[in-house]
């Protein structure tokens, strides 16, 4: 089993968004699943006020090292100026599932 997969958290402005970001990752081999999510409600501190938006989630699976490289990517692909880009370790689930990670990021 690995040790190092980790769920990476990217909020997005729409739907559009999120599948056209996960996808570039997942062509990239830099994550091995996305789930995207829509209908999330946020609620956050921007510039001195708290705002409220209506966001997508993309929840995707992959290994600690390709952090870096994720977050570069989807930094220069989203519309936020500062977007939520976050890891989650995994610190436990099912060998083959976490295997499947590893083997579909090589």
């Amino acid at each position: 089993m690995i040790k190092d997969a980790v769920l990476v958290l990217v909020t997005c402005a729409s739907v559009k968004e999120a599948d056209y970001i996960a996808d570039i990752l997942l062509d990239k081999k830099l994550i091995s699943c996305a789930n995207v999510l829509p209908g999330i409600r946020s609620k956050f501190r921007w510039n001195g006020k708290i705002e409220k938006a209506k966001e997508v989630l993309i929840m995707a699976k992959t290994r600690a090292p390709k952090f870096a490289a994720i977050d570069k990517e989807v930094r220069r692909i989203h519309s936020y100026e500062v977007p939520e880009i976050v890891a989650l370790p995994i610190i436990s689930g099912s060998d083959r599932y976490l295997n499947w990670i590893a083997d579909s990021l090589k």
